[in-house]
């Protein structure tokens, strides 16, 4: 690791101020740090993690490049790169510029030396990967998204229904099993793919919980639902903008799992800056093959068109385009001014139809929603929602303390056109007989005024668990409780009524189980504030003057010294001043030198030459031997 620093460092000492600015420019994380010194940039540009971030932004020529130079153990040259390559000298020209305006190789006279690199791989069929050809473009057309951002923002609510309705199992750990994904993906109808993405954006918007491994709604959940349609899609789409899991659709993936780094974030964000409002993309399978080849450590084919998918599912792009929603996105604009412009308002009228269901073509407002759950039930929830009345339905209604007339005015109030006779008649004939049996909670008591009713209610073999008796002629007890009793008389296709000790009905209330949200993960990561480029350039004209010697400035000590700073990381600066001044007035020193593993040798020496990190010096025995500077482990003047 030291010789490449102390490589690296000779090449920057070499370059011009623009140079160096140009690479502070690409490798902007090393700027950030602290830096006095070309050496001190040299070490920061070779540190790990920074050269892995470097090569993610490399395209897939470059790092075919990188990784022939290091497969020919840095001893490679320009020809036997492109002939191991197969390209001309133009493409490797192209490609190993990436290169040097990242520090991450660079030439060494005829050899091509490369940082510690760790990603660089043999090109894929031994040849130089060339750019696909250019995405073909034409002009932006009026494509509307506001069917595919609908079918999503309907989606999660009928994710959260289901949810609420019916069981959606979570892991112990928090994920949700791939076969469980598909059981509920077979339920909603739709493709698994599709129902990872509503599940992904319900938690990340904090609409879907978990709660004793069970996913459930949230009271996030519950406003959402109420608010309006655009106010929903905004919630998704800054949701989505938060969405660091990349998207594998080979593989079986368990959804609600958190991972390490931000490869979706990137993902993202670079597939959505490609898109334009002004033009719009022939085909998107060309957008993908650019990318892929112009970041390949980002993209890959399968997730890039999976998230390409997710933004025109949102309404961010259209017909190969950016949206006003996409571009306020992009642009950091007023997300939910965009998205209350695109969706349509929530639909307020029901189609009351003969066959006893209420279809609602659109997103249905909250008041309509409330007025059909409260007398129906939810039976279809895809492109138009369907709910279906019936007895028992009717009967919850009516439970709640309204009339026949007022339940048939409340129903009237949302149809679109007047309502039917069938269902009219549904709710009167249920009202007639709603009541006429009551239930009184002593463990229990059933009364009624027709006693034949209560006869043949105490004959029935279907109500023999509740174990009824005649206490008076218009009186049965029930070994059961209430609730019990209720149900078993509902399911025998009887409407009884439930009071309390003061013959008062009681409203029966289905409890609304609800899960915490988990919060948000992070907060919104899309850019970093960094060096701008003229801080950039004031840094590298400081780097190169306060390093480089010039004409009528500075000493032969101090240029001395400036060369062996470079070339070793352990001397401290007093102890290369003592080696420097030694090199130019010849005087005798001391050293440790590193001779193996753990190994130290003491030699007084008076230097010579200097020359290419190598130190030609004179010993007390009277024989001349070569010293690596960078194995120079200690200088102090001999006693």
């Amino acid at each position: 690791m030291a010789r490449r620093i102390n490589a690296l460092a000779t090449w920057l000492h070499q370059l011009e101020p623009d140079e160096v600015a140009a690479i502070l420019v690409h490798r902007r994380d090393v700027a950030d740090r602290y830096i006095r010194t070309l050496k001190d940039l040299a070490t920061q540009l070779t540190d790990s993690d920074s050269v892995h971030a470097a090569e993610d932004t490399l395209d897939q020529g470059a790092i075919d490049v990188l990784g022939a130079i290091v497969a020919m153990g840095n001893s490679g040259t320009i020809d036997l790169v492109c002939t191991e390559l197969h390209c001309s000298v133009g493409d490797f020209e192209r490609a190993f510029g990436q290169l040097k305006e990242r520090a991450l190789a660079w030439p060494d006279g005829a050899r091509l030396i490369a940082v510690n690199s760790v990603r660089a791989t043999g090109a894929a069929g031994g040849q130089l990967t060339l750019r696909p050809k250019t995405p073909r473009v034409r002009k932006a057309s009026a494509v509307s998204p506001v069917v595919a951002a609908m079918s999503t923002v309907d989606g999660v609510a009928r994710l959260l229904a289901h949810c609420e309705q019916d069981s959606f199992d979570a892991r112990y750990t928090g994920g949700v099993a791939t076969v469980e994904i598909r059981r509920v993906a077979r339920a909603l109808r739709v493709a698994d793919p599709v129902l990872r993405l509503w599940l992904e954006l319900a938690v990340e918007a904090q609409l879907i919980g978990i709660e004793r491994h069970r996913l459930l709604p949230t009271k996030h959940g519950d406003d959402w639902l109420d608010s309006h349609p655009g106010t929903r899609l905004a919630a998704l789409v800054n949701a989505w903008r938060r969405m660091d899991w990349r998207p594998e659709p080979d593989q079986a993936r368990a959804a609600l799992r958190d991972y390490t780094g931000a490869a979706g974030l990137a993902l993202r964000r670079t597939a959505l800056e490609r898109f334009s409002a002004d033009v719009a993309f022939a085909d998107t399978g060309e957008l993908v093959d650019d990318l892929v080849w112009e970041r390949p450590a980002v993209h890959d084919p399968r997730a890039t068109a999976a998230v390409i998918s997710e933004m025109e599912s949102l309404g961010l792009v259209a017909g190969g385009a950016l949206t006003p929603l996409g571009v306020a996105v992009r642009e950091g604009g007023d997300i939910e001014a965009a998205a209350s412009g695109l969706m349509p308002p929530a639909a307020g009228k029901a189609a009351f139809q003969t066959d006893m269901t209420a279809v609602v073509n659109g997103l249905p407002s909250p008041e309509l929603s409330a007025t059909l759950n409260l007398a129906a039930d939810l039976e279809d929830n895809d492109a138009a929602r369907v709910w279906r009345l019936s007895a028992g339905s009717v009967r919850r209604a009516l439970d709640t303390g309204l009339t026949a007339e007022e339940l048939l005015a409340k129903l009237a109030a949302v149809s679109e056109a007047p309502l039917p006779q069938v269902i009219e008649y549904q709710v009167q004939d249920v009202a007639r007989r709603h009541g006429q049996l009551t239930v009184t909670d002593v463990a229990s008591c059933l009364r009624a005024e027709d006693q034949s009713l209560l006869r043949e209610i105490a004959r029935s073999k279907r109500l023999a668990p509740l174990k009824l008796r005649l206490l008076a002629p218009t009186v049965l007890a029930s070994a059961r409780p209430m609730a019990e009793t209720l149900a078993a008389l509902r399911r025998a296709g009887y409407a009884p009524t439930g009071v309390d000790a003061g013959d008062q009905s009681i409203v029966e209330h289905m409890e609304r189980l609800r899960a915490p949200a988990r919060g948000e993960r992070r907060p919104d990561r899309w850019w970093r504030t960094e060096l701008d480029d003229l801080e950039l350039t004031q840094l590298a004209i400081r780097l190169v003057e306060q390093e480089r010697p010039t004409v009528g400035r500075g000493t032969p000590r101090a240029s001395a010294a400036r060369m062996l700073r470079d070339q070793n990381v352990f001397l401290r600066d007093e102890e290369v001043l003592i080696l420097a001044t030694a090199l130019v007035a010849g005087h005798q020193v001391e050293i440790k030198y590193a001779s193996g593993p753990r190994q130290l040798e003491t030699h007084v020496i008076t230097p010579a030459k200097h020359l290419e990190g190598v130190l030609t010096a004179e010993c007390e025995d009277g024989s001349t031997r070569e010293f690596a500077i960078g194995h120079v482990r200690k200088v102090v003047v001999p006693v």
